[in-house]
């Protein structure tokens, strides 16, 4: 495969519809803009809907704009009822939208924020969009992870929601690496249909405001630093763009920046951390998500 993998390099995406959670700022709008930009119709699902309108206006080609709170099991479920009314056929679902070390807060529902937004809220949408995906051949799964899964990432069955002790940084973990269990569990239970695959990508290090929410001591360095150290949101879009319209990828592959550091460059294949590979913390991590979020899959 191309070690150069570009913009470019999106086939046309005419008669496909995409829908992009986050997709208002950052790697979610630039995503969207490029699927769009490549024929796709594109939906922003987005928690504040005027900002997402401000930045559909932004975007050339059918976009619309789907009001979506993935800290809210309510709204995720609301969100899926109108997608499910509209759309007959959903080719892609990008998971895109996260938070990243945030003060210790809660959802709507008492999860952790940022394992409820970033992985129980992803997971409860995917599974009731599944079925407008499945019968829809070459329909990818998407999910935005991070290197941040390797650093004190593990999952914390007895204390999920961190009410014990809290770091932000190991609950940033938590989640990213629930991201990628996630997608490699959901792979294997897509396998046997043959028309729907999952994969996930990571976007480096990346000038964006994900950042926003970091300890007042290393934000001002970070936001001095970024211009220099970070790519641009659209380099930065371009493994999550790649895993899901790249004719040549397979699901469970995890796509990345190329630098040896997978902080920048262009996409290719990456690996991730031995424990994310863990089978039976894969699967029990989806059991107690289905548990936690009341969402069942039309997978087994």
């Amino acid at each position: 495969m191309s070690s150069d993998w570009t913009e470019q390099h999106i086939p046309d995406q005419h008669g496909r519809v995409a829908v992009v959670t986050g997709a208002n700022t950052g790697l979610g709008f630039e995503t969207a803009r490029m699927l769009a930009a490549r024929g796709a119709t594109v939906v922003l699902a987005v928690r504040d809907v005027e900002k997402g309108r401000r930045a559909a206006a932004r975007i050339a080609g059918d976009v619309t704009v789907q009001a979506l709170d993935l800290a809210s099991l309510e709204s995720i479920r609301s969100a899926a009822a109108d997608l499910r009314a509209v759309h007959p056929r959903i080719d892609l679902l990008i998971n895109n939208a996260g938070v990243m070390h945030t003060p210790r807060r809660t959802t709507v529902d008492g999860f952790e924020l940022q394992f409820g937004t970033n992985h129980l809220g992803h997971f409860a949408l995917t599974g009731l969009l599944l079925d407008r995906l499945l019968p829809v051949p070459g329909s990818r799964v998407v999910t935005v992870s991070s290197t941040g899964h390797r650093i004190r990432a593990a999952i914390h069955f007895d204390d999920l929601q961190w009410e014990r002790s809290y770091s932000r940084v190991a609950a940033y973990g938590q989640a990213k690496l629930a991201n990628l269990m996630f997608t490699y569990e959901l792979q294997r239970r897509l396998a046997p249909h043959g028309t729907t695959i999952a994969v996930a990508a990571h976007p480096g290090v990346s000038n964006t405001e994900l950042a926003r929410n970091l300890p007042a001591p290393l934000r001002a360095p970070v936001t001095w630093l970024a211009p220099l150290l970070a790519q641009k949101p659209e380099m930065g879009a371009l493994p999550t763009l790649r895993a899901a319209t790249d004719p040549a990828v397979v699901g469970g592959q995890y796509y990345g920046p190329g630098n040896r550091s997978e902080t920048r460059d262009h996409p290719k294949l990456v690996t991730s951390s031995p424990d994310s590979h863990d089978q039976a913390v894969q699967q029990r991590l989806w059991t107690v998500s289905e548990e936690l979020t009341g969402v069942t899959f039309p997978v087994r």
